[in-house]
């Protein structure tokens, strides 16, 4: 099987990137959490123009990518997995482990520098949350977050197969914890004490800054609790509480495309928001 999807990563990626992608938006038309305040075909229109730039944007600048770099940290013999021998499932695990915590410090780093969170604004001033919110990023900061994961595979030498796993579960799971679903309470409650949940991410992209700065993770729900930034629920409730920026609403500027790119480059200011934390559940 991992043979298999090294020697197909197209096709698998694709594959399990659109069936997860079908089940989630069939999951939020059936079972839907909140109503939408925005045009759906309008932001859906918007968020996979800028999907599909990215993924322009990263195959022009990256041709060999994730994957084709940890093939050549491994002719190399660069790495701590290259140096290091260990079962090949030992080093997959290990990988996807560590690279989602690397991933976790990432976005942390990306809420609290003020230039990269103008670039990391483009995703949370998304004034609803459904699955194409998961894939809705400034170019740039997809750049910024493919060199950061060369510098981890280069340092860690994982095998290429690992990375193709890591990221085909972080796309994965991005669509999955952005879907607008309305999960069982008791469900929920099961789920978010191993993977981020719709519930869990969806207080990330609050108002309030004092619980974007929270929740944090992506895939793996260790890291928040370990680093004390797990918020259980929203202030407001999830059916009360506001998504976006709070001075960024205009659907120029946080819908259409054009206003998207441009985002990072208009002046806007970050106020900060302190309260205490709910952990409740």
């Amino acid at each position: 099987m991992l043979s298999f999807i090294e020697s197909q990563e197209g096709v698998f990626r694709l594959l399990t990137f659109f069936s997860i992608f079908g089940v989630m938006a069939a999951a939020e038309w059936l079972f839907p959490k909140r109503i939408l305040t925005v045009s759906k075909a309008k932001r859906w229109l918007n968020n996979i123009a800028l999907m599909m730039l990215n993924t322009a944007v990263l195959r022009a600048i990256f041709p060999l990518a994730a994957a084709g770099f940890a093939a050549w940290c491994s002719r190399q013999g660069i790495g701590l997995f290259n140096v290091f021998d260990s079962p090949l499932w030992l080093s997959v695990l290990l990988t996807i482990v560590m690279l989602d915590g690397i991933i976790w410090f990432q976005h942390k780093l990306f809420h609290t520098v003020p230039i990269l969170w103008r670039l990391h604004a483009v995703h949370h001033a998304d004034r609803d949350l459904d699955v194409t919110s998961g894939a809705r990023f400034h170019p740039v900061e997809i750049l910024l977050s493919m060199l950061i994961k060369f510098a981890a595979i280069a340092l860690l030498g994982v095998p290429v197969v690992a990375v193709i796993l890591f990221e085909v579960i972080l796309s994965g799971m991005a669509l999955f914890n952005h879907s607008n679903v309305a999960i069982p309470l008791p469900i929920d409650r099961w789920l978010r004490k191993f993977v981020v949940t719709p519930d869990m991410h969806r207080v990330h992209h609050s108002v309030h800054r004092y619980e974007s700065d929270s929740n944090f993770g992506f895939n793996l729900a260790i890291w928040d609790r370990l680093f004390n930034t797990y918020r259980a629920q929203p202030e407001e409730g999830h059916y009360g509480m506001t998504i976006g920026i709070k001075s960024q609403r205009e659907e120029r500027h946080v819908v259409w495309l054009t206003g998207l790119l441009a985002l990072p480059f208009r002046l806007f200011k970050r106020a900060p928001e302190k309260k205490q934390q709910n952990n409740s559940l």
